[in-house]
């Protein structure tokens, strides 16, 4: 039998230990880095590009040890992505139940491209918490539907306060700035499709002069024989 004193196996283990890493590096070198296939259709997104645009910042007074950092990253989000500091208006209400009318009042302006709303709501003893979380839910959610602005839902919903904290800047990343990212890319989103449309109808819709020489020709227009027999028909009726 053989027998192996202490350096040795500490020896024929080490070898061991860098032939398997050896292995490993071989593997990771020959494998081959690939992009992931583009779609047969072209997709229209918004673009991460802030520059020219103008955004409104809804954020409430209450729990503010929270909000204020979803605040300050919502903001930095903004100016990462080429936004101007004369462009961002900051508006503060007491609680999250204010949020929703704010934002809807801000959006009637007209003067924004898109509302970013941030808040902190925590659970308690008490059926509020459920109440206010619909509540604001369904209120932003509707005000960006009717006045037609992007709106980004900042607003968080936590069970304990540990979880906000995660939420805000910590294990979870922060809601602040990915709602800042969500307002730009809507707000470009919406300008292309806008574009779009733009040109489709143009495309679609002949000009006035044009659909009246049409009707015209079938006596259908305003100076069209069958348009003066009809006018000539109701006088003699009444």
């Amino acid at each position: 039998m053989r027998r192996y004193s202490r350096g040795n196996r500490s020896k024929s283990l080490t070898q061991r230990a860098r032939g398997n890493t050896e292995d490993v590096t071989e593997k990771k070198l020959n494998l081959k880095i690939e992009l992931p296939p583009e779609p047969a259709i072209s997709a229209l997104e918004g673009k991460l590009d802030a520059s020219g645009m103008r955004f409104a910042i809804v954020v409430s007074r209450f729990n503010a040890f929270i909000t204020e950092r979803l605040l300050l990253s919502a903001c930095d989000g903004l100016l990462r992505s080429g936004a101007s500091k004369k462009d961002l208006d900051i508006v503060r209400v007491p609680g999250a139940f204010e949020i929703p009318l704010t934002a809807r009042m801000l959006a009637l302006t007209g003067e924004h491209d898109a509302i970013i709303c941030l808040g902190c709501l925590l659970r308690g003893d008490t059926a509020h918490y459920d109440v206010i979380v619909n509540e604001v839910t369904r209120g932003i959610g509707q005000s960006a539907q009717e006045t037609g602005v992007p709106h980004a839902f900042g607003v968080l919903t936590c069970e304990t306060l540990e979880q906000a904290i995660d939420r805000a800047g910590l294990k979870m990343g922060n809601k602040g700035f990915e709602a800042a990212l969500a307002a730009v890319e809507m707000a470009s989103l919406k300008a292309a499709v806008g574009t779009q449309l733009s040109a489709i109808s143009e495309k679609q819709v002949p000009p006035l002069h044009m659909a009246q020489g049409r009707n015209d020709k079938r006596g259908e227009g305003l100076n069209g024989p069958a348009t003066k027999r009809r006018n000539v028909a109701k006088k003699k009726s009444k």
